[in-house]
This record gives structure tokens, C-alpha cells and sequence, in this order.
């Protein structure tokens, strides 16, 4: 086919500058470059985000291209595949090997003939954006601080005499110019086998190097991946997401209960363990690191990959869990005034910590906030960014202490509230972890009183036909915390417990199920799981210390309600806001504004291990957070009291009575003034 005038014209403009035009999307970048540039070189020319381990020697395949076709008006050029050099023997080699999209290209091997553009898939991105679903679907920006260089390092020359660790970091400076930040320096480690790797890999070996200027590992010939762990340290369990730090691929999650529980269910309990006990808080640091290290292990084990593959760990806990990771006594997070030994970001070697993973692999911690308010909340404040929303929003992370953000991007307060364990099924009579078995959700007839149920691992509610079958593998072994809180909203709405949380026995003559217990009732949901006195007590108690401190806050803030409320941590995940705000754990507000975010920490602790920004970004939040200490409030034992009642003793919580058919509310002289105005349904003087 011949060319056009214009082609012809341009063509040989081509000729006589012997420069092409190139226009990379998405990020829009575009300039000039010599004809027979590697489009990977011109890429690093114009700042452009192409992803290479392998130095573009063809060997990882992290810089694949597409290229456009078509005339692109907007940029004033035509494109196609054959202003690209064909494809090379080292390609074809590739996609025979390891397999490539139709018409994809290894930007390291493909040469611009003509002007192009170029689109740079997001995979193929340096700082793409990664979705994953397993991980609560949360966007992060890849710029993970350890990065993998192939180099080809110049053998040694009697002639030349210099030292192998020289001459491996003038490679890397030399191939790697746009990832080297500053005066390379190298682990002993490394130094102690570099000689054996460089002559294994032929003098072609692949750097581990953290924050563009430390050397953390190195091995030979290509090695194209690594992971980190972000990990949650809760007070009661515990999770790790083991991610590939090259694409930031969730590899393997795992969980566990947080050995240290049995030195006490709740933080003080540990406290009071170490003061009471000489070397108590050695025993429990020594406890919670084999706790990890199973996780750590657990988690490469089911990704395929080994310890020494492991470089990077970022952690997140509560003060005390923060404390005892670092070997520090947290004696003083006891009593007033709370004192941190440290609140800033720590960055120390695993080996420090005793955890058994690449000799040369970091953890990173999170700042505390304060000294009840811990790296755990710091995360949750990174992943839920409510410091650049307008919006007045309340963040709730529920475990065995609860901490609590209110604000918007002009102020926020931070706090944290004892609520125990029992959201999490401790101290519950048939509570137990979130387990096959468990019962998850409930609900109970308001006429008959009869419930119906489902448990974690079936599909069916136990009314429905199969469910025996279905279950009779597993059997239902108790009732974990979101099935608790259904259960005792149910339970109220159905006037089995009132207002004041007490159990109803007169309602014992309408169904069986209410059965007497000592001087108080039980409610029966099966024969080997049901509802007493004591269980509804320990929720009363937990809700009424989360809600006295997020009113604490709310107070401080001078706000009497909030336009959005996100429920974090593992637990906030599976519980259903109608619930929540029928007991009283959350301010009244539009049901639709209530949203499970999942396990925030841990996501905000993914966001630190693959975005070194995000460690600068919180580690500056954190400082502008006002910190404020419930146990010193006077007027938190006031709302506690008020909030004992189900769902609160005078707050009217107007959105849910118009969205939920509540019971009527039985008040004194005291309250109902309280109420008058926003009352809608339910609520009655006596």
C-alpha cells in the first residue's frame, strides 16, 4: 500500500532529525527521543512508570507494552504496531517460555521505528494501583521500599584490583540510576556470602535494596520475587497478609488467637500479670513472638515461598501489644499519666525482635498515637483517611479495646474505650471464635418468640429443608460476636430483654424457650447453645464504654452527631450496623451511612508495606491528632451510665426508630425531656 503525502513527508522528516515521537498512556507523558530507542529507555528518558527487575535484559517480563493503533488526533500522530522494530528472537523466546498477550511487547526489546503511542498496562506499572478482593478491595499505590535490581557485575582483574562489594555497587549504580537515592551501604550478611553468590550466578546476581541505598539481600542469576507481611497484632487474635512485594499480590492470609490471652483476656489483665509476676512481660513478648513467627510461617508455607523470601514485616497493635513486640515492659501504660517509651515509628531488624526471616529483613512499626491509643489506630487512620474528608465522621475499630477517631480533615480526636472481650465471643457462655459451626446470624419471631438461625461454613437457615444435613458435619458449637449482638437485638425487639437489658421471665408463659436460671431467665436457641443474664450484662457493659467514648469525643468536638460511621477491625466486618445501632454501640444516624470496612489496621498495615509514602503520611498525621484519655474524664462515667440501657437512656436515636419498629421505651421524668422533639416511634412517659 502506498503512503500518503503526509506520511511520506513525515517519514522523512523522521530521516533528517532521526527523532521520533512518543506518547505513553495512561500517564499522558510524551517527548522526543532518538529513532531506535528501546521504548523502556525512553520511558526512563520521560519519567514514565514501567515496572523491570531484570535491568531490560528480557528476563522478568515486568515491562510489557501494548501499542496503539489508529490516528490519535489529540496527540497530532498516527500509531501502529510496525512503527515498532519487530518483534525479536529474545521475545519470541519469552512468550514461548512464559507465555504474552497477543500484540503485547517487552518495552526492553522493542525499538521505536516511527511515533507511537505507547499504553503501559497496569500490571506492567511500578506504582499501579492493586485492587484485592481477599484483602477488603482497598486501592494502594505500589512503591514498595524494597526493590529487586538484576545487575551484571564486572569480574575481578588483577590489573584493576578492586573489591567485589566495589564493583557490585558501581552495577548497581550504573544500571540503576532511577532507584539509587543515595551512598549505598550493605549488610554484613551480605558481605559475608557476596563472593560465593556473585561467582554462583555468574556474575549476575539480584539486589535487595531498601529505600534506594541499603543492599538487604542478594542472590544469583534473576530472582523476580519477594514478600513482606503486614500483621495485626490484636489483643485477642491476630492476622497477617503475606503480599508479593514486587506486584503487591496478596499471597496467603492467616489467623490466630494471640497466645498472650492466657496471661488475661483484656490489656490491663497483662499489665497487672507483669507487674505481679518478675519477668512477666519477658514471658509474654517471648509468647506473642512464637505467636508470629507460627503466622510468618504459616502464611509462606501456603504461598510456596520459604523464610529467606520474606525481607519486609510491618506491624500494628495496641500500646501494650506494641510495647511487649519491643521487648518493653508496659508497666507504665498502667496507670496515669500512660506513658509511651516511644511513640514514634520504629524501624528495626527482624533478628532484633527475634522473628526468623531474611537475615537482612526490616519491621516496620507503626506511631502510636497515645498511650492508650496505639499503632493499630494509627493504621486504621491511614487506610479510613478521614483527615481529608469533609464529612463529620466517627471510625470505631472494635476488639478487646476499642479505639476511637472522630473528625474531618479540619480536627480530629483519637481515644480508646475498655470494652473487653466479649464482642469477640469471650465471656460469653456459649461464645466462641468465628469458626465452621458458630452461629452468625439470628432471628427470633415476635409472636412466637422462635428463632432461626444460620452458622458459619452453611448457606441455610436452620428452618429452611437441609440444614440438619448440611450442618451435622460440623455441628452448631456456639455462637460467635456478630451472632451475639443479632441475638440480643433480636431479643429486645422482640421484648424478651428490655430496656434496662433485663431478661423477661414473664415471657417464659409464651414460649419455653425462656427458661428460669437461678434467680434470673435464659433465652434457648438450641439445645446446647443459649442467651443468660450474665451474657447480656457483658454486652450492656461493652457498648456502654464504646458509646461513653465516642460521646466523649463527640463532646470535645461540640458535634451531636456525626454524618458517617465506619465500622473497623476483623469483627466490625461481619456485623450488621441495624444491630449495632439497636443496642446502642454507634450514634444514631441514617442506616445507610453506617459501613464495615473490614479489618482497617490490617489494611492500613498493608498500605505501609507496599507504599513507602503512606509511612511518611501517617507518620505526620499522627502528630496532628488530639489524644484523649477516657480514664481521666469525668463525664465518661455519666454517659456510661446512660448507655447501659438498650439502646441509650435518653438519646432518642430518631434515624433508627424511623427505620426500625422499636419497642416502647419506658423513661423517667429525668429522661423524657431528653426525648421531647426527637421522639418519632417508640419512646412512651411513664
Amino acid at each position: 500500500m502506498s503512503k500518503s503525502k503526509d506520511e511520506a513527508a513525515t517519514t522523512s522528516d523522521k530521516a533528517a532529525t532521526d527523532q521520533v515521537k512518543v506518547v505513553f498512556t495512561p500517564s499522558g507523558r510524551q517527548g522526543y527521543v532518538p529513532v531506535g530507542t528501546p521504548v523502556l529507555t525512553a520511558a526512563r528518558q520521560l519519567g514514565v512508570d514501567i515496572d523491570s527487575v531484570c535491568g531490560g535484559r528480557a528476563m522478568c517480563g515486568r515491562c510489557q507494552v501494548d501499542v496503539g493503533i489508529g490516528e490519535f488526533a489529540k496527540h497530532g500522530l498516527k500509531s501502529g504496531a510496525d512503527h515498532l522494530a519487530a518483534v525479536t528472537a529474545v521475545e519470541t523466546r519469552y512468550a514461548d517460555k512464559r507465555g504474552m498477550i497477543d500484540g503485547r511487547r517487552l518495552s526492553c526489546q522493542a525499538k521505536l521505528l516511527n511515533d507511537a503511542v505507547i499504553d503501559v498496562p497496569p500490571e506492567s506499572q511500578v506504582h499501579n494501583q492493586l485492587v484485592r478482593k481477599e484483602a477488603d478491595g482497598r486501592s494502594i499505590e505500589m512503591d514498595p521500599i524494597v526493590r529487586l535490581c538484576f545487575v551484571e557485575v564486572r569480574e575481578p582483574d588483577m590489573h584493576e584490583p578492586s573489591g567485589d562489594l566495589r564493583r557490585l555497587i558501581e552495577a548497581l549504580e550504573g544500571q540503576w540510576p532511577d532507584r539509587v537515592t543515595g551512598d549505598i551501604t550493605c549488610d554484613l550478611h551480605v558481605i559475608q556470602r557476596l563472593q560465593s553468590v556473585l561467582r554462583q550466578g555468574k556474575w549476575h546476581v539480584t539486589v535487595a535494596l531498601r529505600d534506594g541505598h541499603q543492599i538487604v539481600a542478594i542472590w544469583p542469576g534473576l530472582k523476580d520475587q519477594i514478600a513482606g507481611v503486614a500483621i495485626d497484632v490484636g489483643s485477642t487474635t491476630m492476622s497477617a497478609h503475606l503480599c508479593d512485594m514486587v506486584t503487591g499480590t496478596v499471597l496467603a492470609s492467616t489467623g490466630a488467637m494471640n497466645p498472650q490471652i492466657r496471661f488475661g483476656e483484656d490489656l490491663m489483665s497483662r499489665v497487672s500479670y507483669g507487674i505481679m509476676n518478675p519477668g512477666g512481660a519477658a514471658e509474654m513478648t517471648k509468647a506473642v513472638i512464637a505467636g508470629l513467627q507460627t503466622l510468618i510461617d504459616g502464611a509462606a508455607k501456603q504461598a510456596g515461598l520459604s523464610g529467606e523470601d520474606i525481607v519486609e514485616l510491618v506491624l500494628v497493635g495496641n500500646p501494650v501489644m506494641h510495647h511487649l513486640l519491643l521487648g518493653i515492659d508496659p508497666v507504665e501504660l498502667g496507670g496515669a499519666p500512660f506513658a509511651l517509651a516511644v511513640d514514634a515509628a520504629m524501624d528495626v531488624r527482624a533478628a532484633e525482635l527475634g522473628l526468623a526471616i531474611n537475615p537482612g529483613g526490616r519491621v516496620y512499626i507503626l506511631p502510636c498515637i497515645a498511650g492508650h491509643v496505639g499503632a493499630d489506630a494509627a493504621a486504621v487512620v491511614l487506610a479510613e483517611a478521614p483527615q481529608k474528608a469533609n464529612e463529620m465522621t466517627l471510625i470505631v475499630d472494635v476488639g478487646t479495646n476499642a479505639e476511637i477517631v472522630v473528625g474531618n480533615k479540619d480536627r480530629l480526636l483519637a481515644a480508646s474505650s475498655p470494652t473487653g472481650p466479649a464482642f469477640e465471643g469471650a465471656q460469653i457462655s456459649s461464645g466462641q471464635r468465628a469458626a465452621p459451626g458458630a452461629i452468625e446470624r439470628i432471628r427470633i419471631d415476635k409472636d412466637t418468640l422462635e428463632p432461626k438461625f444460620r452458622v458459619i461454613g452453611v448457606d441455610l437457615w436452620s428452618d429452611e429443608d437441609g440444614f440438619d444435613a448440611a450442618v451435622e458435619k460440623t455441628g452448631v458449637t456456639g455462637i460467635c460476636g456478630s451472632g451475639i449482638i443479632e441475638v440480643l437485638g433480636e431479643m429486645y425487639l422482640a421484648g424478651i430483654i428490655t430496656m434496662d437489658g433485663v431478661i423477661d421471665g414473664s415471657k417464659a408463659a409464651q414460649n419455653s424457650r425462656i427458661e428460669a436460671d437461678d434467680r434470673t431467665f435464659s433465652y434457648r436457641i438450641t439445645d446446647t447453645v443459649s442467651v443468660t443474664q450474665n451474657d447480656v450484662r457483658a454486652i450492656q457493659l461493652a457498648k456502654a464504654a464504646l458509646y461513653a467514648g465516642f460521646r466523649l469525643l463527640m463532646d470535645k468536638i461540640n458535634i451531636r452527631k456525626v454524618d458517617r460511621v465506619v465500622l473497623a477491625g476483623a469483627f466490625g466486618t461481619h456485623i450488621d450496623p441495624k444491630y449495632a445501632m439497636v443496642l446502642g454501640m454507634i450514634p444514631d444516624c441514617l442506616l445507610a451511612n453506617v459501613r464495615a470496612a473490614g479489618n482497617s489496621a490490617g489494611a492500613g498495615a498493608r498500605m505501609a508495606l507496599l507504599n513507602q509514602a503512606a509511612r511518611r503520611d501517617i507518620e505526620a498525621v499522627v502528630r496532628q491528632i488530639e489524644k484523649i484519655e477516657t480514664a481521666v474524664e469525668a463525664s465518661f462515667q455519666d454517659h456510661f451510665v446512660k448507655a447501659m440501657a438498650i439502646p441509650h437512656k435518653s438519646d432518642p436515636y430518631a434515624n433508627l426508630a424511623a427505620a426500625v419498629d422499636l419497642p416502647l421505651r419506658i423513661l423517667t421524668d429525668e429522661d423524657a425531656p431528653a426525648l421531647a422533639g426527637g421522639r418519632r416511634r417508640g419512646g412512651r412517659r411513664r
